[in-house]
């Protein structure tokens, strides 16, 4: 392992991460609305060539040092592709962090579209969900399961309000499973804020924190801060945008911003991905920045951003990039599942 990727500890949790982690949002199912996903994936959605697809990448990351894999009850196969792996390469549990997430169920059926009027996944904060999907992540993830979060909490589905499902978690907590949840949507910070609030025990509930941060959405640095100070890690999901800042962005709305990208990565010799990720990995605040990669080409072009400096160019470069919230997530909800 690089020193690059050396490991550390996870806010005040007792996990041991690396700054990159691989997120299997892409990996696990035939529809995503990454840019791109189909090609990813050459439109080969049979099951075990999928299962097949993914422990190859999966293999490049564990050989480029990375230690933290994150995926979710609502990724269609991803935690059965995760535990295979895990159990076919006999990776100690003690030598790699597994998050996953419960609160939405998978509903496309292995479709990438789906029906009019039918949902790729529906989302249920309640206790019968959060027991039921716990039971149905540690089938499939056994020992390995170390990090378990609600997935997208938000003040509409009142789940932080929720008395039962807060007990069960800090019953959870308190019998050793370490408790994280995700954030999404432009009140990505008002959330983070009233998690800050819940303690059990005189302690937070939440040791961790994952959230959408990168260039184009930067309306939660002060929230996370603030995480990051009152002692969660924090994990940040979509640094690339769902494929907006890399090269396949061809919305005309976004040529001039793809330009200053690639004067910038042209000026670092590097990829405009691997300096996405390195604007999110210099920021204090990040413990770690999850690549989304569903090729190997595409996790080695990530790897690259490990090797990038903070300077005030970056600094400059965040500051022409970043879009309000309302904007970038309305133009996120455009985005096609393929």
């Amino acid at each position: 392992m690089s020193e690059k990727m050396s490991k550390h500890v996870l806010g005040k949790s007792d996990l041991t991460v690396t700054p990159l982690g691989l997120g299997l949002a892409a990996l696990g199912r035939p529809g995503y609305i990454n840019l791109g996903h189909a090609s990813d994936l050459e439109k080969n959605y049979d099951v075990s060539s999928m299962e097949a697809h993914a422990h190859t990448v999966l293999d490049a990351a564990w050989d480029a040092g990375i230690r933290y894999f994150d995926a979710a009850r609502s990724y269609g196969r991803a935690e059965a592709f995760l535990g295979s792996w895990l159990k076919k390469r006999e990776i100690d549990p003690k030598a790699v962090v597994v998050g996953s997430k419960w609160g939405y169920e998978y509903t496309a059926n292995w479709q990438v579209n789906v029906a009019n009027g039918q949902q790729h996944e529906v989302k249920e904060h309640s206790l019968a969900m959060l027991q039921k999907q716990l039971k149905e992540s540690r089938a499939l993830l056994g020992e390995h399961l170390d990090l378990y979060q609600i997935h997208s909490a938000t003040l509409k589905s009142a789940v932080l309000s929720n008395k039962a499902v807060l007990d069960e978690l800090a019953r959870l907590r308190d019998a050793g499973l370490t408790i994280g949840l995700t954030v999404s949507g432009e009140n990505q910070a008002d959330v983070i804020r009233k998690a800050l609030e819940i303690t059990y025990s005189g302690e937070l509930l939440f040791s961790s924190v994952q959230a959408t941060w990168n260039l184009l959405e930067q309306s939660t640095t002060s929230a996370l801060q603030a995480a990051h100070d009152a002692g969660l890690g924090v994990i940040i999901k979509e640094a690339l945008a769902n494929g907006r800042l890399t090269s396949r962005n061809a919305q005309p709305d976004f040529k001039e911003k793809l330009t200053l990208l690639k004067t910038h990565a042209e000026a670092y010799q590097t990829s405009i991905d691997a300096l996405a990720l390195a604007a999110v990995l210099h920021q204090p605040f990040v413990d770690i920045a999850l690549s989304g990669a569903a090729r190997i080409e595409h996790l080695r072009s990530n790897l690259q951003a490990l090797n990038l400096s903070a300077d005030e160019s970056i600094k400059a470069l965040q500051e022409s990039m970043k879009e309000d919230a309302p904007t970038y997530w309305q133009k996120r909800s455009q985005l096609d599942w393929n």
